[in-house]
């Protein structure tokens, strides 16, 4: 998926999240910007969260919106989606 329709999902998405963990401020939201990585770590951060704890939440929480899926944070040589 190209960089721009994760952005694009992610303004569609950012309320969700915001309901699931409540504790995150608009100013997190700005940095996730629908990376995964980066809403593990504030979720962790805000929640006092483990890190396999918050992965289960983050997985779980995916597969309840399965037409929203975070970006991994890694480029993907290579890969056109």
């Amino acid at each position: 998926m190209n960089q721009d329709r994760i952005q694009g999902r992610w303004k569609q998405l950012k309320g969700k999240v915001k309901e699931q963990w409540g504790k995150l401020t608009d100013d997190d939201l700005d940095v996730i910007a629908g990376r995964r990585d980066q809403l593990l770590g504030r979720i962790q951060q805000r929640h006092g969260l483990a890190k396999d704890e918050a992965d289960r939440q983050v997985t779980a929480f995916e597969g309840s919106h399965p037409d929203h899926r975070f970006d991994e944070g890694k480029p993907r040589p290579g890969r056109r989606e």
